[in-house]
């Protein structure tokens, strides 16, 4: 399974962050054939070394990196990556890679 993890830092104002990403992103996002999952962990808090704070990660998932390149260069992938700079405030940083379930 592929994954991308889509970390978005903390935004100058959560509920406005909130209120677009459900009511906008979430939907445009939806649009993309292809993700086999499609998850969003809120952050409550985090312990560690990273400089800015997590507020939200978005992990999508696909058969493999070739389904989600497709995903990606199609035009709803297009038309969802544009969107986040107009609520990531907070900036945002994607994760490629394979994911390997251990347990």
């Amino acid at each position: 399974m592929y994954r991308v993890s889509v970390l978005y830092g903390n935004p100058t104002d959560p509920a406005t962050f909130d209120q677009y990403y459900r009511d906008v992103h979430i939907p445009l996002a939806k649009k993309m054939n292809g993700l086999t999952r499609w998850t969003l962990t809120w952050s409550s808090g985090q312990d560690g070394e990273l400089d800015e704070s997590i507020y939200l990660v978005a992990d999508l998932y696909a058969e493999s990196k070739e389904a989600m390149d497709a995903i990606f260069a199609s035009p709803e992938g297009i038309a969802a990556a544009a969107d986040v700079p107009k609520f990531a405030t907070g900036g945002s940083t994607m994760i490629f890679g394979t994911e390997e379930q251990v347990l």
